[in-house]
């Protein structure tokens, strides 16, 4: 099949067991359906990955998958997916990550890359346009992220070239390591310990092809759309772009959903003139980074000049690392959330499951369900940002109390037993991001019902944050309405964001109001494949399915759509939402709503054979009847 722009019309395969690479013809229909990025990948996984296949094991797959929109004249969608089988919950694993690497991917003349199989010995790929080689890694396997990426350009002579690779963490297998390119993270759901279970140190591609576009007339009108929308945000222009995510900390404290202290201290902890994003810009800020082809540039390189952490630099702290390095460990010491930011990002770790799982330990230790003799000597108190900070490094390399911890807030806590599962903040396996669920009840049912666990990203509800009146207003307190807005931004974001895609930060700040209509004009005029607004949801709505039915397969159900006891058995403690929380009663309401409006079983939360079938699902209908068979 020949494209006529926006897709490259290619997949690479890249088996490491038998050093077999092929390439193969992305299906028109495939392309269509799932539009690319987390919708391909996703699609390949459902198909190509059994159920209860061990995602640490050479039969799990590891899928870089890149869309239309991707390398075009677009800005601010120049992202990939990346998806395999999640080694931290076992549900479909996805994260998305920007930079230069996606570009560059599909430069090479890619579509998608999918890795299989397990090298004997650790190897890194070298994609050179057609050219495509499996080469020894072993002289850099220990090496942290950022020395990998500029030792393999030095290695295959080609400092141009983009290097997406893994650190100890991904190494050591460490069930929520990332992968990292450039200064960006593919952070949640421990893909890069899925590429350290292959011995898969890193991939380096650079291309030379362009990415044509059908009608440039169309293209063009789309653009000027796009960036009058930009111009006019409130939101985007200066703030976001001078301050990044952590502006949102000021609006999640004035909100009282800024959770704290392992979320024991939500209203009550909430330090904004020490960490917020002003104290970050004003004190620490040295200059901004941008992804690909991006005007926004809202990545904030923040150094520290002084003190323990000095020389310490990062791009960032983000809202969610400023969360989990702050609040949830209740440190106030701003260097030292720049300093375990760039750590993570060198070990080759998620910040936010890093974090929490560290605030786990804590409350652990305060209530006396780990002794100081089991935490190996570490004086682990909250606010103690010393004891977490060497805590990010124990974990990294699964020294001592850091192999359990390694593992993840569920297992570990199945495994210490105690009554330590209560202090466990995560859903299905992933830990929580920042946003107190108890007072923001869409973003609640959306980390409930993700296909990836406790995940923001899946569904992000900006109307409840920013007050933004897409599709409609809302009150963020009511249950009543929750599920049918919880179908359309994870629908429409999943769509938009994770599948063209298009960056979720400039979608919420300022196209959510014509996202739909103008990325199918961006689609259309870029592929020559005319596709509606709704079909543009559509695709988004078929996405969600098809990953719901991944799970289903993997054993989940409508009672791991649920929080922790925590959430639904403790309220808000103080500030502006003081009493509120999310009790089984209110939880089951929206729920039942969320599935009636997805066409999904109420009482199993499993898509309906109708449901899957008006999507052009008929064969996952079929497959999971026969689960479903005796």
């Amino acid at each position: 099949m020949v494209f006529n722009g926006g897709y490259m019309g290619q997949i690479l395969r890249v088996d490491l067991t038998t050093k077999k690479i092929s390439k193969e013809e992305l299906d028109e229909k495939s392309a269509q359906m799932f539009i690319g990025g987390a919708g391909v990948g996703i699609e390949f996984l459902y198909n190509e990955v059994k159920p209860k296949v061990d995602p640490l094991g050479p039969e799990n797959k590891l899928i870089f998958s890149v869309g239309p929109l991707v390398g075009s004249m677009a800005p601010c969608c120049h992202r990939m997916a990346v998806v395999a089988k999640s080694p931290l919950t076992n549900t479909v694993g996805m994260a998305l990550s920007g930079g230069d690497f996606p570009a560059e991917l599909k430069f090479a003349g890619y579509d998608a890359l999918i890795v299989e199989g397990e090298a004997k010995n650790q190897v890194y790929i070298w994609i050179h346009d057609g050219e495509i080689e499996i080469r020894d890694a072993t002289g850099f396997w220990g090496v942290q992220t950022l020395d990998t990426q500029l030792f393999i350009k030095d290695a295959i002579n080609e400092p141009r070239a983009k290097v997406a690779c893994i650190g100890p963490a991904g190494e050591k297998m460490v069930r929520y390591a990332c992968i990292i390119n450039e200064r960006r993270a593919a952070g949640r759901m421990g893909l890069g310990a899925v590429m350290g279970s292959k011995k898969l140190k890193a991939i380096a591609v650079r291309g030379t092809n362009k990415v044509k576009c059908t009608d440039e007339t169309k293209f063009k009108e789309a653009l000027r759309e796009l960036y009058d929308a930009m111009k006019e945000s409130p939101v985007l222009y200066p703030a976001f772009s001078k301050l990044g995510t952590a502006m949102v900390v000021e609006r999640a404290i004035e909100l009282g959903i800024f959770a704290a202290k392992n979320w024991s201290a939500t209203g009550v902890f909430a330090p904004v003139e020490s960490i917020g994003g002003e104290a970050q810009e004003k004190y620490y800020t040295i200059g901004r980074g941008a992804c690909y082809q991006c005007p926004v540039r809202c990545g904030q390189r923040r150094y520290v000049k002084s003190g323990p952490y000095a020389g310490f630099i990062t791009e960032g702290p983000e809202f969610e690392t400023t969360y989990s390095f702050g609040s949830m460990t209740c440190n106030n010491y701003l260097p030292a959330i720049i300093a375990a930011d760039r750590l993570c990002d060198e070990y080759g770790l998620d910040t936010i499951s890093t974090g929490v799982v560290i605030a786990f330990a804590m409350e652990l230790y305060e209530q006396g369900i780990l002794s100081r003799e089991e935490l190996d000597g570490l004086d682990l108190r909250f606010g103690d940002h010393e004891a977490m900070i060497e805590m990010v490094r124990r974990i990294a390399y699964r020294e001592g109390i850091g192999d359990l911890l390694a593992e993840g807030t569920k297992r570990a806590a199945e495994i210490i037993g105690k009554g330590s599962e209560r202090y466990a903040m995560h859903i299905k396996g992933l830990e929580l991001p920042g946003y107190d669920v108890r007072g923001a009840k869409a973003h609640g049912l959306s980390y409930a019902t993700a296909y990836t666990g406790g995940d923001h990203g899946r569904g992000y509800a900006i109307q409840e944050i920013f007050d933004t009146p897409v599709p409609y207003s809302v009150d963020r307190l009511a249950i009543e309405g929750k599920g049918k807005l919880c179908k359309w931004n994870q629908d429409v974001r999943t769509s938009v964001c994770d599948c063209m895609p298009f960056c979720a930060f400039v979608f919420d700040m300022a196209i959510a109001e014509i996202a739909l209509e103008l990325l199918s004009k961006f689609y259309g005029s870029l592929t020559g494949f005319n596709i509606t607004p709704e079909e543009v949801e559509k695709a988004g709505e078929r996405v969600n399915n098809i990953a719901r039915a991944f799970n289903v397969r993997e054993g989940f159900s409508r009672v791991d759509d649920t929080f922790p006891k925590r959430i639904m058995e403790e309220p808000i403690p103080g500030g502006p939402l003081k009493g509120q929380i999310i009790n089984t009663g209110q939880l089951n309401k929206m729920l039942d709503e969320y599935y009636e409006v997805r066409g999904w079983d109420k009482r199993t939360g499993a898509p309906s054979r109708k449901k899957l079938e008006e999507l052009g699902l008929k064969h996952v209908a079929d497959e999971l009847a026969r689960l479903r068979k005796p």
